[in-house]
């Protein structure tokens, strides 16, 4: 009953980790790669595996792309992206475990079978007493081309004390020999803290700035805007895209041929502090990452999901006393795309209410407080598992980590701005985007048959909903190549 209906689900079943990684358009078909376990390879199998689709909802899954051999020099692979090279053919660059920064290239134009580069790892992890040792992190790379030269960049730590977040430049002619250059970046200590790290990073141009999409392991998903010059990025905002509570990790993205910037993100488990094993890999829906003119970052579901709608229901000027509770009998299910704007006081507070048992013993509060200025994901009674568990810091689920049911992220409204939600509830996962500026991840596990229900509540102040939407959603489509 948890199982995703029109979300990327894991082909292989239970993986962990599940990053999106290399992900890139090429000759009309959309291209992801994720990893997975193999348990029949030593070393917990990490592969690559990969699916392709043209549109983004017809996916169709691949042999894997790249597995670990006795006779290759790493153990497993881990994140790492794609670029093309300067005759114009895709590369992937990938942490090989163990060995350091590694590539292959394609044998075929449909980029269904790859060649590891003879000179793997082209960039060594270097061990205690070379040149690198204390100096620079090997570890997920991402690199580009930059008129005649390739640049890498390697997720890291602030070396050599390993506190703070940034990653490592290599500059490269030919893809074999690589130089080390200096840190990409430096941190704020405004912005992130020195536990965190720059891992799976991802860096393009955005509108007329650069971005650098990555994560902390301590805290999930993030984002830098600035300026690119010289080799070196210079961070000028940072944005959290997962807050304590929240399930959003290891971004990955693309440039399709429409211009857009697309990502996906892998959307952790969390059913089980005891038991920190392989859940059933799920991506968030695919994103698009933009600027508005006046430079800020937008997030927004991609436009083929619209394609998914089926049956309609819809509602016009409700409006809601302080205090009132609205059900929508008609409105029930599991697997719902709803739409919502509305007017709230200036002090309001609005509650939408998903996957609710007849008798609220289970339900999902998603509420925005105009006051508090903030957009929350309260999972307190979600689920009547005892079992869930929803780690901070994120990756952890041992005696020093905390449970975090209420994911709450800073959302202000401005005065006359009404509130416009997108709410896509797909079973056990939860993408809710405000105003095309703000969107929340969440896993959610309800036990009951019946915690179907939908509804709103006026929490705080009177609220108008000029607009309710609701579709129900039919699943995406794969089939095996």
């Amino acid at each position: 009953m948890h199982t995703p209906r029109y979300h990327f689900t894991a082909p292989e079943g239970e993986c962990r980790p599940f990053d999106p990684n290399g992900a890139i358009y090429w000759r009309g078909r959309y291209h992801l790669f994720y990893i997975f376990q193999d348990p029949s390879l030593p070393h917990q199998g990490h592969c690559w595996g990969h699916a392709s689709s043209p549109n983004l909802l017809d996916w169709t899954i691949h042999p894997p792309a790249l597995k670990p051999d006795r006779a290759d020099p790493e153990a497993g692979i881990f994140s790492g992206g794609a670029f093309l090279d300067k005759a114009g053919r895709p590369v992937l660059i990938y942490h090989g475990v163990g060995a350091g920064t590694c590539l292959a290239v394609p044998g075929d134009d449909d980029l269904i079978h790859w060649r590891k580069s003879p000179h793997n790892p082209v960039i060594p992890e270097p061990g205690e007493g070379d040149p690198g040792w204390g100096v620079y992190n090997v570890f997920d790379p991402h690199a580009w081309l930059e008129g005649d030269r390739y640049y890498a960049i390697l997720g890291g730590k602030v070396k050599p004390d390993d506190r703070w977040d940034t990653v490592y430049l290599f500059t490269s002619d030919d893809l074999v020999h690589w130089e080390y250059q200096r840190p990409f970046y430096r941190p704020d200590p405004g912005w992130t803290g020195e536990e965190e790290d720059c891992a799976c990073p991802d860096f393009f141009p955005l509108g007329d700035r650069h971005a650098l999409l990555c994560i902390s392991h301590p805290r999930g998903a993030r984002c830098y805007l600035g300026r690119y010059r010289n080799g070196t990025f210079l961070p000028e905002e940072h944005h959290r895209m997962n807050w304590p509570g929240g399930a959003c990790f290891a971004p990955e993205s693309l440039l399709d041929a429409k211009g857009r910037r697309i990502f996906w993100a892998w959307a952790l488990d969390q059913q089980s502090r005891e038991k920190p094993l392989r859940g059933l890999g799920v991506m968030t829906l695919p994103r698009v990452l933009s600027l508005e003119r006046e430079g800020s970052l937008r997030i927004e579901p991609a436009a083929e999901l619209e394609s998914l709608r089926r049956r309609r229901g819809q509602w016009r000027d409700l409006e809601l006393a302080p205090g009132r509770e609205l059900p929508f009998d008609e409105l029930r299910g599991d697997s719902l795309e709803l739409e919502l704007e509305a007017g709230l006081a200036e002090a309001g507070a609005l509650a939408f209410k998903v996957c609710c048992s007849p008798g609220g013993e289970e339900q999902t509060v998603i509420l925005c407080d105009r006051r508090e200025g903030s957009l929350l994901i309260d999972t307190t009674r979600s689920s009547l598992n005892p079992e869930i568990w929803r780690p901070f810091p994120i990756m952890r689920r041992d005696a020093e980590s905390q449970d975090v049911p209420v994911q709450a992220a800073p959302f202000e409204l401005a005065s006359e701005e009404r509130l416009k939600l997108r709410v896509f509830l797909d079973r056990s996962i939860l993408e809710v985007f405000a105003n095309g500026r703000q969107c929340l991840t969440q896993r959610i596990y309800p036990t009951r048959n019946d915690s179907l229900g939908v509804s709103l509540v006026a929490v705080r102040g009177e609220a108008m909903v000029h607009a309710l939407t609701a579709w129900e959603m039919k699943g995406i489509r794969t089939s095996e190549n």
